[in-house]
């Protein structure tokens, strides 16, 4: 079964500074942290929570493709997903 997003909540993780947000593989969750390198320049260590999210909603697309191919190539259900990820 392939991995779907049908929630397109996200939150912002501030120990991590990233953005978390969840994927299904059928009934099961797989959960995702975008690290702060990996939404671009929009965002840097002092920007706010909303900078943070917009970016990601900017990049939606990508980043669920990103997160997909990651997902294929190692079953789990715990992934963070980095710059090198985007390439």
């Amino acid at each position: 079964m392939a991995l779907i997003f049908p929630n397109r909540s996200r939150s912002f993780d501030e120990a991590r500074k990233g953005v978390r947000f969840t994927g299904y593989d059928g009934m099961f969750e797989v959960r995702f942290l975008v690290e702060e390198t990996a939404l671009g320049s929009a965002v840097t260590p002092s920007s706010s929570e909303a900078a943070y999210l917009n970016a990601f909603d900017a990049a939606r697309s990508a980043i669920q493709e990103a997160a997909s191919r990651v997902y294929q190539h190692r079953r789990g259900n715990n992934f963070t997903l980095t710059a090198a990820d985007f390439r």
